[in-house]
């Protein structure tokens, strides 16, 4: 099987050049990793692709993030066959949205910093993603509704979330939000960006609209975000090969490393050291050229 690595320049500011080919180049010919033909380009200075003989480990993907560090360059490595993913599972807290929703949350009750820790440490992989969660929520008890009303409206989303599942969507992907966050941002998030289905974590309200401090069970985590892959890609009669993944935390880890795509946007130190797919200094768009799609595809927003 022949693989290709999509180089995708971060911004005009840093363009990508032949230079950093070769410098590639010279790192993966002592694995008996050779170019097929000359490098291909998508769009000059930003976008090119290499077709190589063979896959790229990890270990190597990691030395050539390295060496394009300073460029501000994003790599990816993929097969050829089958390289537009029919099934998309997208997290939304710091993918698709820019920050944490229930962090942001928890502003309007004066502790986002108190339960803005325990997120980092949860989505590091440090803590418990049950037990976080519900710590979390508890903190929140007695909300009032107009505080989850601000934080949707204040939601944002990063660059290129809505033009990459716009475009996939378009090609006949078939696009979900599934999140280790609530159902009272993802279906906000899954509408105005026209996800055909989302899943999240549930909050438990008051008779009066307020948070009673508790998450109805069972909690959606990371099991789950594999299940819902699995789900999808069933119903299309994929396999997950043939599926891609997006996400930055902990939680996201089991489905990234399942799909064919997997790929990590700005991910959590622990998550990106295991990950051969990583955008981590250009938009989402990037996921879109790392699987051939090019300007004439894509439906930027």
């Amino acid at each position: 099987m022949s693989f290709v690595l999509t180089f995708v320049a971060s911004s005009p500011e840093f363009p990508l050049t032949e230079r950093h080919i070769d410098d590639v180049i010279d790192v993966i010919m002592p694995s008996d990793i050779t170019p097929t033909c000359k490098p291909v380009w998508i769009h000059p200075e930003r976008v090119a692709e290499l077709g190589i003989t063979k896959k790229c480990d990890l270990e190597l993907m990691q030395q050539l993030r390295d060496v394009l560090e300073k460029a501000k360059v994003d790599i990816f490595i993929m097969p050829i066959e089958k390289r537009r993913k029919k099934v998309l599972v997208a997290d939304m807290d710091s993918t698709i949205v820019t920050g944490e929703t229930l962090d942001d949350l928890a502003e309007h009750a004066g502790i986002k910093d108190q339960i803005a820790e325990i997120t980092a440490r949860a989505m590091n992989g440090e803590l418990d993603f049950h037990a976080a969660i519900e710590e979390r929520v508890g903190l929140l008890r007695d909300l009032p509704k107009s505080a989850v009303d601000k934080t949707v409206a204040a939601m944002r989303y990063n660059k290129g979330a809505a033009t990459m599942v716009k475009t996939m969507k378009e090609y006949g992907t078939h696009c979900v939000l599934v999140s280790g966050g609530f159902t009272v941002f993802t279906r906000v998030v899954a509408s105005q960006l026209e996800f055909m289905n989302h899943h999240g974590n549930e909050l438990v309200v008051n008779a009066d609209g307020s948070l009673a401090g508790k998450v109805k069970h069972p909690i959606l985590d990371k099991n789950a975000k594999v299940a819902f892959l699995k789900q999808y890609a069933h119903m299309y009669d994929l396999k997950p090969e043939q599926c891609m993944t997006i996400g930055d935390g902990a939680n996201d880890l089991p489905m990234l490393k399942m799909a064919g795509l997997g790929v990590g946007y700005k991910a959590k130190p622990n998550v990106a050291e295991q990950l051969e797919n990583l955008i981590i200094h250009g938009d989402m768009t990037a996921a879109l050229y790392a699987q051939g799609y090019t300007d004439a595809d894509i439906l930027f927003t």
